[in-house]
């Protein structure tokens, strides 16, 4: 395992691009090395028009160093200034007759005051005449097509029901949903059918506190697609189910998988990663082992000498995926500690992504608990809790079939268990689609993964959330499974 790479003193402009351009990598600046040959690029045929001098001439990412202003500034500064000189005498000249024209105009208004007020007594006239029209005929409401046919096909076939009062209820609901009502979504309040309860009954869900339609203005819930998305995203965990692969390879064990995972949150810590990243990085391993162990022979399958490279490139992938300035593939190479080439990296990453059919939209049990705990108002150090029971769960092999839901759902049942603040409420049965008795086989499975003895060559995760900046969760004392049963 490679040490964590710090950073090196701040170096020069010269010896930074001297850096990168001896490590073969291309930048702009190596391109405008100097004026005369920047000009000279601007003659080539198909210039983009992002690389225009105007705006890159000066250009600095400070994120990464002074690189593109490796050319000679006092030059490109000289020709600026010769620009701005004629562009100024331009701009001055074209405006005197425009600033005389105006002093005319003032002059001659300030002479004719009389015209000017028979031209308002005018207006005035015209108004009154525009509002004596309208007193007597005044006009009609528009309409929308919406009033015009929807809405009163939906009265004119109420009448023709039996049940009057529930068709025009429909109707009335109609017309809340066109002028923007938050009706139009299924929320917790509305999930029975008349068929099923009286009118009464249907308003009400015993114990349901409906989060979506509290936060219905707020925009960053999103509460109209909430509901929907997360769904959707237990829909599609049918398309990425993991096998017990395992038992197709030889060489790879559950202990070389764990200390697989322990290195990949390491890497994380140390790149300041999303925790988003992480996961998925994990489950495109395992998805990855999953589908190439059954396509691949046994002479073409993964070696345990390039499980590493696999988890590197999968954090890769991940990064590009979830991270808004991911790392570069030199980082990547270098906490490998050199054991692997650039070819073999980028090679992996291409086979991941082959194998995978370049669908990294994977519903992440990272996901859902965040949704799960929003909805059940849980507190920060609870939720960290339950971050510190999913994380650690990443490690366990026989955990990796589980859908993410299930897990999320799982987890935080144990982190309320964990802080006695009650158990499976029916708020969170209703947002997660899980009952107790579904979640209780892998929480059992979750909770006896806690209690194993800590090894320190995979203490990387305790160790994480035994800070202080995690609230100290992992020092929390555990539940015996009698208690998650009750």
């Amino acid at each position: 395992m490679a040490p964590t790479r710090l950073a090196s003193k701040p170096i020069g402009v010269n010896e930074n691009l001297n850096g990168i351009l001896s490590h073969g990598i291309t930048t702009r600046s190596k391109q405008l090395a100097s004026l005369k040959s920047y000009k000279d690029s601007l003659k080539a045929p198909n210039k983009r028009k992002a690389d225009s001098p105007a705006k890159d001439m000066t250009a600095k990412r400070a994120a990464f160093g002074d690189i593109t202003n490796a050319f000679n500034k006092s030059s490109a500064n000289n020709d600026k200034d010769k620009g701005m000189v004629l562009k100024k005498v331009t701009v001055e000249s074209k405006m005197l007759p425009i600033v005389k024209n105006i002093k005319n105009q003032t002059a001659t208004l300030n002479g004719k005051t009389s015209k000017t007020k028979q031209l308002q007594k005018a207006a005035n006239n015209a108004l009154e005449s525009v509002q004596k029209h309208f007193a007597k005929d005044p006009p009609k409401p528009v309409a929308t097509r919406a009033q015009n046919g929807i809405l009163k096909n939906v009265e004119r076939k109420s009448f023709g029901k039996e049940n009057q009062n529930s068709s025009r209820g429909s109707a009335k609901s109609t017309r809340s949903d066109m002028s923007g009502d938050p009706s139009l979504y299924m929320t917790a309040l509305e999930n029975i059918s008349p068929n099923d309860a009286t009118k009464e009954e249907c308003k009400v869900i015993k114990g349901v506190v409906d989060f979506d339609k509290e936060n219905w203005t707020d925009p960053f819930q999103v509460s109209n697609y909430a509901m929907d998305i997360f769904n959707y995203l237990k829909s599609r965990e049918r398309l990425f189910i993991i096998d017990d692969y395992l038992q197709r390879m030889k060489g790879i064990t559950s202990w070389m998988r764990a200390l697989l995972v322990d290195w990949m949150v390491e890497v994380q810590e140390s790149f300041e990663l999303n925790h988003e990243t992480l996961y998925l990085a994990v489950k495109l391993v395992d998805l990855y082992l999953t589908k190439s162990s059954r396509i691949q022979p046994e002479k073409e399958q993964l070696t345990k000498e390039e499980l590493q490279l696999l988890g590197a490139s999968a954090l890769f992938i991940a990064s590009k995926f979830d991270e808004r300035i991911p790392p570069l593939v030199d980082d990547f190479l270098y906490i490998c500690d050199g054991a692997y080439s650039l070819t073999q990296l980028l090679k992996m990453e291409m086979n991941i992504l082959r194998v995978i059919d370049f669908d990294l939209g994977v519903p992440l049990s990272y996901r859902f608990l965040r949704r799960y705990a929003r909805c059940a108002r849980v507190s920060m150090p609870t939720l960290t809790l339950a971050r510190f029971v999913l994380e650690q769960c990443l490690l366990e092999y026989p955990l990796a079939g589980e859908r993410d839901s299930k897990m999320a759902a799982a987890a935080l049942y144990i982190a309320l268990r964990m802080k006695s603040l009650g158990g499976w409420t029916p708020t969170l049965q209703y947002y997660t689609g899980y009952t107790l008795k579904d979640i209780l086989p892998v929480a059992i499975l979750q909770n006896a993964a806690l209690h194993k003895k800590p090894k320190s060559a995979i203490s990387t995760v305790r160790n994480k959330y035994s800070h202080t900046i995690f609230f100290e969760v992992a020092k929390v004392s555990l539940v015996d499974d009698s208690v998650l049963n009750s």
